[in-house]
């Protein structure tokens, strides 16, 4: 039993998911109540487990956590949204910076419930659950911001912050094809951005499946959509059912530490 944990900027998601990685209980989500501290996440995982056991922490084997920002062997390097008073594009606050930045949080689910935890980038767990496994494959995910995956042959290449590099005007990813500016320009318009996003990324990865997932896959207009046809997109749902998979796609190396 793998209790899989989808983390985004505005809500936590958790479900059960069987030794096949099929679902087999409901999706219990949880409004990210901010300011929110590493020990506020466990305290939300645990909830959501005795949630999904209807009262009482349903038995789990091992734990799959996705969250946003880089995360390297299960330490969070940066997160973008955790460390805000009050959620995206809000203000840092230091001591929240502080508490998140270089928290062992695959260590703290372990020591919370007992059994193996592994901690990827959110994106990194969404890909697991839809990639072919075959040659260089890169996952996108259109979200409060712009999620990524790269993968070599079903190996978890290192990640890379796309969502933090320069695009246009002195943006980053993030700002031009966010949550907050596909608000701000509409669907229509912000697809646009989106393509535009995609063009600019295919002379750095010349990728040879690109997948493209997250909650606002499904907002890209069908004008767009016709102007992308090698792309694959995915459902949401991806993010929690790539729980199980996602063991057996990151390295060697990784796995032995």
């Amino acid at each position: 039993m793998t209790l899989s944990v989808d983390c985004g900027g505005g809500g936590i998601k958790s479900t059960l998911l069987d030794a096949g990685g099929f679902q087999i209980s409901g999706v219990v989500r949880t409004p990210v109540p901010y300011p929110f501290s590493p020990a506020d996440l466990l305290h939300v995982v645990e909830d959501q487990l005795a949630q999904i056991g209807e009262g009482t922490p349903a038995h789990i084997d091992r734990i799959t956590l996705g969250m946003p920002g880089m995360i390297r062997r299960g330490v969070v390097v940066y997160t973008p949204h955790y460390i805000r008073r009050a959620g995206p594009h809000t203000r840092i606050l230091p001591n929240l910076e502080h508490a998140w930045t270089g928290q062992d949080m695959q260590a703290a689910l372990e020591a919370r419930f007992g059994v193996p935890a592994l901690v990827l980038n959110d994106a990194e767990v969404a890909a697991a659950g839809i990639v072919s496994g075959r040659g260089l494959e890169l996952v996108l995910t259109l979200g409060t911001g712009l999620g990524s995956a790269f993968l070599d042959d079903g190996v978890l290449a290192p990640h890379l912050e796309i969502s933090h590099a320069p695009m246009r005007w002195g943006l980053v990813y993030d700002d031009v094809v966010g949550e907050h500016e596909r608000i701000r320009l509409g669907d229509s318009a912000w697809s646009r951005r989106v393509l535009k996003a995609v063009e600019s990324l295919w002379p750095v990865f010349r990728w040879d499946a690109l997948y493209i997932g997250g909650g606002n896959a499904c907002r890209i207009s069908d004008s767009v959509r016709a102007r992308m046809p090698e792309v694959n997109f995915v459902p949401n749902m991806a993010g929690m059912q790539g729980g199980v998979r996602a063991w057996s796609m990151v390295s060697r190396e990784d796995r032995a530490l």
